[in-house]
């Protein structure tokens, strides 16, 4: 909570559930990781928030952007990003979506199958590509599965098809997983990334980029966090081991980490009550849920900090649920949440650390709620 954001509030008093966000933050959080990785070129993960405002500040500032979709392209470009600062970084894609991009000067794209290199050669001639490798996400609070990304021995194969092709082999990619708090696996995955490199080499390829991913972890509640020059050491402490003084381009691929301190959600208690008399937890119910755009609550796995009014006065366990007609609309039931036992009905509760990863996930008129209202000061 920013003093930004906290008179904005108390001035305003918008309509909730809303989201406010201090874009000063986000330009704070991305100097540091420029700061951190000076010799990697950030590529902001446009899916955290793609919201015009924070695509204009990163836009300022010099970003480049990981985009997921053609939508996202058009997004950035709207906000005045050259096309050659755009990675399409998503590995499943339209071929028509493919040559949209390709059209409006996006040159760098990612895959991780054969099927999506046809694409490529077919709708984005001579277009510099990158093969993204499998890669654990131990460690990580909302970890990737095996939807992206491919062995190793395959990565090789199909760097070579693509020269084979007319693309540009540019480059191995990986994800150590959204919310990874353990810096160590970034040194696993590079090990693993170097391989690639060396099998290439030896086919006579030379590969000139490491796409390091995002994964760089927010403050949400009970974290307690290396500070981000820890997960810088343990980067370029594996880079200088596997390549040397031959350090090939590094990409990071930052969203949540530039967006998600940046923003709070203000919502509205609908509900407090109980299930039976003798019951100690009280259920709480927002008038924000998993459906209006806390869709990483799933499993419990993100769990935003709770500030209300009453907070310094006795507290008691609580279950905590969204307010549509759905009994998946829990967001915390067994993570051991406490609110105070004067929180009631009308409160006005705060979730902080909601600036990415939110707005984004809100459904189109679930149950008859609107989408979740944006505020960027």
């Amino acid at each position: 909570m920013t003093p930004k954001i906290a008179q904005f509030l108390a001035r305003r008093r918008p309509e909730t559930p809303c989201l406010v966000v201090d874009l000063d933050v986000v330009e704070a959080n991305y100097r540091a990781l420029r700061r951190a990785l000076p010799l990697a070129e950030v590529y902001y993960a446009v899916k955290a928030n793609p919201a015009a405002p924070v695509l204009a500040t990163l836009t300022r500032l010099g970003s480049c952007f990981d985009a997921a979709s053609a939508r996202e392209v058009d997004l950035c470009l709207a906000a005045g990003a050259p096309a050659e600062s755009i990675s399409y970084g998503n590995t499943i894609k339209k071929q028509r979506d493919i040559a949209h991009a390709f059209e409006r000067g996006v040159r760098l794209f990612a895959f991780d199958s054969a099927g999506e290199l046809d694409k490529l050669a077919a709708a984005a001639p001579g277009a510099r590509v990158y093969c993204r490798i499998l890669t654990s996400s131990i460690g990580a609070d909302w970890p990737l599965s095996r939807k992206f990304g491919c062995e190793l021995d395959m990565a090789r194969d199909l760097m070579v098809r693509a020269a084979d092709r007319g693309l540009e082999p540019h480059g191995i990619s990986f994800h150590v997983g959204s919310q990874q708090t353990n810096p160590e696996q970034w040194q696993v995955a590079i090990g693993r990334a170097a391989m690639v490199f060396s099998d290439l080499r030896e086919a006579g390829i030379e590969v000139r980029m490491l796409n390091l991913g995002g994964g760089f972890p927010a403050r949400y509640r009970g974290d307690s966090l290396p500070g981000l020059d820890r997960f810088a050491d343990a980067i370029m402490t594996a880079m200088t081991r596997h390549f040397g003084n031959a350090l090939p381009d590094m990409i990071i691929e930052p969203g949540r980490s530039i967006a998600a301190e940046a923003g709070v959600l203000e919502t509205e208690v609908v509900l407090v009550s109980r299930k039976g008399y003798g019951d100690d937890v009280r259920w709480v119910y927002f008038d924000v849920g998993k459906f209006g755009g806390l869709a990483e609550t799933m499993g419990e796995a993100i769990r935003y900090p709770v500030e209300t009014p009453h907070d310094g006065g006795p507290e008691g366990p609580v279950a905590i649920a969204g307010p549509t007609c759905d009994g998946a609309d829990i967001l915390y039931e067994t993570a051991g949440y406490t609110l105070p036992l004067a929180l009631a009905t009308g409160d006005r509760v705060r979730l902080l650390s909601a600036g990415a990863y939110t707005s984004t996930y809100a459904s189109v008129g679930f149950n008859g709620f609107p989408p979740l209202r944006e505020h960027y000061i």
